[in-house]
């Protein structure tokens, strides 16, 4: 049986590898473009919308592409420089779906294209006002809220697919471990804010991100015992 070196610093960690080759299947399935009639890659769309859950399907973060979608997403997962994960404001762990929203009308259409961009702001607000009003802590984890739309539109056709396989889930979904790593995005973030000068925005991320903290905190309090599982002095260790 052939075994790798686990000193070998060019093989990623086990959960990493994981979440690329998951990415990568799912920036290959193919998408109906309704312009051409041809499937394509989902990835290969230029313009979308695309949302981020974590693990109870609570929706965590919007955002808009008009470079590429697999450009976007891979930017977001495995580039440790991109703004929101460099700030602590999206820790890949806690993604656990993703669902796109493709703009396949706008395939070729120029990045500048004022058209296509109120079009696209107005797409990345109706589906992150929807988030919210889906979310039991009416926020995302968004550091700005997206442009006021100046036109009105209808969802797309999306694609939802789950980013993690049976093995990670195993490992990332138990509770206690989402409260530590949690705790520890909170932890880096309040660090971030505590060395730079920051907008509300980034104050916001911080209160809301410290309000799914403590709904998890408490959730597995509760289903522990809650205050009937707390021993009394006499079970204290002297």
């Amino acid at each position: 049986m052939n075994m790798r070196n686990p000193d070998d610093t060019n093989f990623p960690p086990f959960e990493t590898e994981d979440l690329r080759a998951n990415l990568a299947g799912f920036l290959a399935r193919k998408f109906d473009d309704t312009t051409t009639g041809t499937p394509r890659a989902i990835g290969a769309f230029k313009w979308g919308v695309y949302a981020f859950f974590d693990y109870d399907g609570e929706p965590i973060y919007v955002g808009q592409t008009k470079e590429k979608v697999s450009t976007r997403i891979r930017r977001h997962l495995t580039n440790q420089r991109t703004g929101a994960v460099a700030m602590s404001v999206l820790d890949p762990f806690e993604v656990y779906e993703i669902e796109v929203w493709p703009l396949p009308q706008f395939q070729n259409t120029s990045a500048t294209d004022p058209a296509a961009k109120a079009h696209l702001d107005a797409l990345e607000d109706l589906v992150y006002q929807e988030a919210i009003a889906g979310s039991r802590f009416k926020a995302v984890l968004n550091e700005k809220d997206p442009p006021a739309p100046t036109v009105t539109v209808t969802k797309p056709p999306s694609l939802r697919v789950c980013l993690v396989s049976d093995a990670v889930h195993a490992i990332r979904s138990h509770p206690d471990f989402r409260i530590a790593r949690r705790s520890l995005i909170l932890s880096r973030l309040a660090q971030v804010i505590s060395e730079r000068k920051v907008q509300g925005g980034l104050r916001r991320v911080l209160l809301v991100q410290a309000k799914r903290l403590q709904w998890l905190a408490e959730r597995r309090y509760t289903a522990l015992g809650g205050a009937a599982s707390v021993g009394g002095a006499e079970d204290h260790d002297d």
